[in-house]
């Protein structure tokens, strides 16, 4: 019998795995952030533009998807940092509406603003949007300023569950070191997924060497700030969840018992860590491989996985508060056994979406594109 334990932690894994997807579709923001830079013309600029505007769309989407199943499977969760820490969230939502304005209108007849200044924009999303994402998922392991109150739901007047405790709701994190070295490292790791992307996908030998280049000097930093989280994160205390009555407190090295006690999650982290940087240490060793976003994509998405796992899983908060008996659990959080009982059928079809996903990019992707193919297409950005 299918327990309602069972379905909260399946549902957790498909968020989990849901955030790692879009970890690694953030290489198009990575891509857009390096516009201006890894492009020396004007043909190199469009075919850049054109080679990610055929991958947006699937970021987009799968951003609004992650959203979705976090409002449907723990909406507690949604009403109080959507709700709460809602300066973050709606920068991010504009950072990419304004992804998704810049490809639709930068080539149409009658664009008074410039086509520079819609790729402007593009920069914007590519730099901020990445930052901003990984500044928010930080604070699943740091903690956020608010309180839950269930009670409240009795209150005719205002029935407000949670309440964000300062005026700033959610720009503080931003005052965090450690969230801040999650935000670059997303925003580094997206740059260098888009070098792989570029090498993969062009057919432009100038803009594939650079590519490469930029591969170097992207991952430097990525891996310097990841391994600061990471680290900081293992040695830290965590947020800790009595199995019995519920009651959350700090735990010395939490993160780290997590994956000691959860050997499955740790061998596949590992295993994701090491895909990254073989796509990664190949791509930059051997000019004939061109596949590193396969492996290195694939290492994101389980790493990523893996480490949502580790902060949901094992009688542990995923959204701490500062007021720790307010955190979140999957326990706390979460829909009622009808709805999550009901939202598992409907996710038997994720499997197929993947698979057409899967298709529809091999089908646009046949043959590498070079400027000739963009200057050809009557749908070109």
């Amino acid at each position: 019998m299918i327990t309602y334990s069972f379905l909260q932690h399946y549902w957790w894994f498909i968020i989990s795995l849901l955030g790692g997807i879009l970890a690694f579709l953030l290489f198009v923001q990575g891509g857009q952030s390096m516009l201006f830079s890894l492009s020396k013309t004007e043909d190199e600029r469009k075919l850049l533009v054109n080679v990610l505007g055929r991958k947006w769309e699937f970021t987009f989407t799968t951003l609004v998807t992650f959203g979705g199943a976090f409002f449907a499977s723990f909406p507690l969760f949604y009403s109080t940092s959507f709700g709460g820490a809602y300066w973050v969230w709606m920068a991010i939502l504009f950072c990419f509406t304004l992804q998704a304005v810049s490809y639709e209108f930068q080539s149409k007849p009658g664009n008074v603003f410039g086509i520079n200044t819609y790729r402007a924009f593009l920069f914007a999303n590519g730099l901020l949007g990445t930052f901003l994402i990984g500044v928010a998922i930080a604070t699943f392991f740091t903690g956020s300023d608010f309180i839950v109150n269930k009670a409240n739901i009795t209150e005719q007047l205002t029935p407000v569950i949670s309440q964000w405790q300062n005026p700033w709701h959610g720009l503080e994190a931003l005052l965090s070191i450690r969230n801040l070295t999650l935000g670059f490292a997303v925003f580094f790791l997206s740059r260098a997924q888009a070098s792989l992307f570029f090498i993969n996908r062009l057919n432009n030998p100038v803009l594939e060497k650079r590519s490469r280049k930029y591969l170097l000097i992207n991952t430097l930093p990525f891996l310097v700030f990841f391994l600061t989280f990471v680290i900081w994160t293992l040695l830290s205390e965590g947020f800790a969840v009595n199995a019995t009555t519920g009651v959350v407190a700090m735990e010395k090295y939490k993160y780290f018992t997590n994956l000691i006690e959860m050997p499955v999650i740790l061998v596949f982290l590992l295993l994701g860590v090491v895909g990254v940087l073989y796509g990664i240490g190949r791509s930059l060793l051997s000019e004939k491989f061109k596949s590193g976003i396969w492996f290195s994509g694939i290492g994101t998405i389980i790493t990523v996985c893996c480490l949502f796992l580790i902060v949901g899983y094992n009688n542990t908060s995923f959204y701490p508060s500062i007021n720790l008996q307010s955190s979140l659990t999957i326990s706390n959080a979460s829909s009622s056994l009808f709805t999550l009982k009901a939202m598992s059928i409907v996710s038997i079809a994720i499997p197929f979406v993947l698979a057409y996903i899967f298709y529809a990019w091999r089908a646009m992707e046949k043959n590498r594109t070079d400027i000739d193919d963009v200057n050809n297409d009557s749908h070109a950005y």
